[in-house]
């Protein structure tokens, strides 16, 4: 199974953009050679296949920052055409700066455009075909679920809200169905003795365990012989967690936390992330000082109060110390008292609300990264009066301060900003995957995926 950051991705999906990639190449090269004849083409294969390949990786990216390759929802005809012309416009903007830096990989102005053309219709017709794969559920895992508590139906709705998942469930494997969610025209085995004929008879590939209470109740003997023919058997919350990138905080036990890989902190990727915050944070600070000086002008004329806001938050092993941020609510905003912050606040001022959407009031934090209080990424840090009561609600709920608190998150990119206790446990559940999988790898790839927050302004509070 091919996973990225402990994350199980379908292997038809990675197929999917491969075969893109290689269809968009064939397009553009097979133009080239239409359009300026196979001698000319191939005196010069090289070029062409650089000029070619160039184009491809743009517009691949392109796809990327337009949402192409989320394939877990399906979007109309039009909705997609009108991406794939937006990611050829924002392409040709990035090819025309590639073309001023480096003249030797131009082409020419009536080959492009024959070439975005062949690229469109290719495009499009191959991810109408992969429609068609995804709404019928082709090339996917047949799967058991052994249990049908609350953890199958958790297992169930994640694959089930999802049209490009890998898995489909085949069956359902308990004696207490009756007392379970309801799950429509699936089968039900009632006796586990059954087990190895009921997979057998629904074609399935991999039992998963999903019980909610395994003592004294997990079928070890019908577990075994299906092992020993070779069927796969994987843990409930080990594969949500591979599934979701997310740990399943309410049905995860203690003895999971302490026996399960991960929450390791290696101290070589300790060093090489501290010496990362350190260059990004200095390198930040500089480069947007200009942006920094003119908000802090803006916020001084707009209303009255400090220009900076600075809060009593919780970082790493709990200790406390104070954020610092661009003052974007009115300075009288919590004379009451403190309050989770509300979607559409009325104590945001107008530019304090651009500055939420663009991220420009979070700059000054770079300060607290640069001094070791934070890092770039981690798990968002609270106020102290929501960690205690949250720490009481939630379990679990003060792991997330076993690293430190950063600037962005995997909660962040994987989750929409909340205001709830709710909010606050579907976070954590993020957090302490990413507490538990934390590498250099994934802290470059959420800084990738904020900066293409950041630049198609999905807001923020």
């Amino acid at each position: 199974m091919p996973y990225l950051f402990k994350k199980y991705h379908p292997a038809r999906n990675l197929f999917f953009f491969v075969g893109e990639f290689c269809l968009i190449f064939i397009a553009l090269s097979g133009v080239y050679l239409w359009l300026i004849g196979g001698e000319q083409f191939f005196s010069a294969v090289e070029l062409y296949v650089l000029r070619s390949l160039i184009v491809t990786f743009i517009f691949q990216l392109t796809f990327y920052l337009f949402d192409l390759y989320d394939l877990s929802i399906k979007r109309p005809a039009s909705d997609t055409i009108a991406r794939i012309v937006q990611a050829f416009g924002l392409g040709c903007i990035i090819l025309g700066l590639v073309y001023f830096v480096w003249p030797a990989v131009i082409i020419s102005t009536k080959i492009f455009w024959m070439c975005c053309f062949a690229v469109f219709l290719v495009v499009f017709a191959y991810r109408s075909f992969y429609d068609l794969v995804l709404d019928r559920r082709l090339l996917v895992e047949h799967v058991v679920l052994l249990g049908t508590g609350n953890l199958a139906a958790d297992i169930l709705s994640e694959i089930g809200s999802k049209r490009d998942s890998g898995s489909k469930i085949v069956g359902f494997i308990g004696r207490d169905w009756k007392d379970s969610p309801d799950f429509p025209n699936i089968p039900i085995c009632q006796d586990v003795k059954d087990m190895i004929d009921f997979c057998r008879q629904v074609k399935a590939e991999r039992i998963i365990v999903a019980l909610d209470d395994r003592r004294g109740k997990t079928p070890i003997a019908e577990l075994l012989k299906c092992k020993l023919e070779g069927m796969p058997i994987e843990e409930g919350v080990g594969f949500y967690e591979r599934l979701t990138g997310k740990i399943l905080v309410e049905e995860v036990n203690p003895a999971w936390l302490i026996y399960s890989d991960g929450f390791r902190q290696e101290r070589l990727v300790i060093v090489i992330k501290r010496l990362l915050d350190i260059f990004l944070s200095l390198f930040g600070l500089l480069c947007l000082l200009p942006v920094s000086l003119v908000s802090g002008l803006i916020i001084k004329m707009e209303s009255p109060g400090t220009v900076f806001y600075s809060q009593k938050r919780v970082g790493a092993k709990g200790k406390v110390f104070k954020v610092h941020k661009f003052r974007s609510m009115r300075s009288d905003a919590e004379e009451a008292g403190p309050v989770w912050a509300m979607k559409n606040d009325c104590r945001v001022t107008r530019f304090g609300a651009f500055m939420r959407k663009v991220r420009i009031d979070e700059i000054p934090q770079m300060w607290n990264v640069l001094k070791g209080e934070m890092s770039f990424v981690g798990p968002r840090p609270e106020r102290p009066v929501f960690v205690e009561q949250l720490t009481q609600n939630i379990p679990y709920y003060s792991l997330r301060h076993s690293v430190k608190p950063g600037i962005t998150g995997w909660a962040q990119i994987c989750y929409p900003y909340g205001a709830s206790e709710e909010d606050a446990l579907r976070k954590l559940e993020y957090d302490l995957y990413y507490n538990k999988n934390l590498s250099i790898q994934m802290d470059l790839w959420i800084i990738f995926q904020t900066i293409k927050t950041v630049l198609f302004q999905e807001g923020s509070r």
